[in-house]
């Protein structure tokens, strides 16, 4: 895995580096501080990142919020040597999957990127199974219309206009959305107007 590190301290930087390589990961970094981290992510798109809460500049919290908004959310693992309860709400509120207290030794470093991978793992699948619901919510959406455009064009019930929907998408051998869509594009073809419903 790829870990980008940004942490103020050179020396435990180059640590923490040393102490990746040895667990098999792949360390960038580290930067001096959270626009940095931010410079290096953009460039090197990292699987993780290994952030110091306390930086100059940008601090480590600000920095993943940041990469968030940039469309580049990824695990986050912060590490602090401050003992501030205040600091782990705030962390857990800015979507951090793991929380390391100085000094970090190998063992708690392992466990702490494991658990950020799978949190964050949990959460692409939450979102991706919000967005398919999202999805499913909008194209039933325009079937419902596209049943509505049939039933007053035709003057036929809801079941036989979702029959005749369901039979052209398989003629067709297109999804109910896409038919349902090629209607309502449609719409004013087999629609009455309003001039011919006055004229009558």
């Amino acid at each position: 895995m790829r870990i980008l590190i940004a942490e103020d301290d050179p020396v435990i930087g180059l640590a923490l580096g040393q102490r990746l390589r040895a667990l098999g990961h792949e360390p960038l970094g580290p930067a001096a501080d959270g626009a940095e981290a931010i410079r290096v992510a953009e460039r090197e798109r990292p699987d993780l990142y290994l952030f110091d809460i306390d930086m100059p500049v940008l601090d480590g919290l600000s920095a993943a919020a940041e990469l968030a908004s940039r469309g580049l959310r990824r695990p986050v693992v912060v590490i602090t040597g401050v003992e501030d309860p205040a600091l782990i709400e705030r962390s857990i509120a800015s979507g951090v999957s793991a929380f390391l207290a100085k000094p970090v030794n190998d063992r708690e470093l392992e466990a702490a990127i494991g658990l950020a991978s799978a949190r964050h793992a949990e959460y692409l699948a939450l979102e991706a199974e919000v967005s398919q619901a999202r999805q499913a919510l909008a194209d039933r959406k325009l079937v419902e219309q596209a049943k509505g455009i049939l039933i007053r064009a035709l003057g036929i019930p809801e079941p036989e206009a979702f029959r005749r929907i369901q039979r052209t998408a398989r003629a067709r051998n297109l999804k109910l959305v896409e038919v349902a869509r090629q209607l309502i594009d449609q719409a004013d073809l087999i629609t009455p107007s309003a001039e011919g419903e006055d004229r009558s």
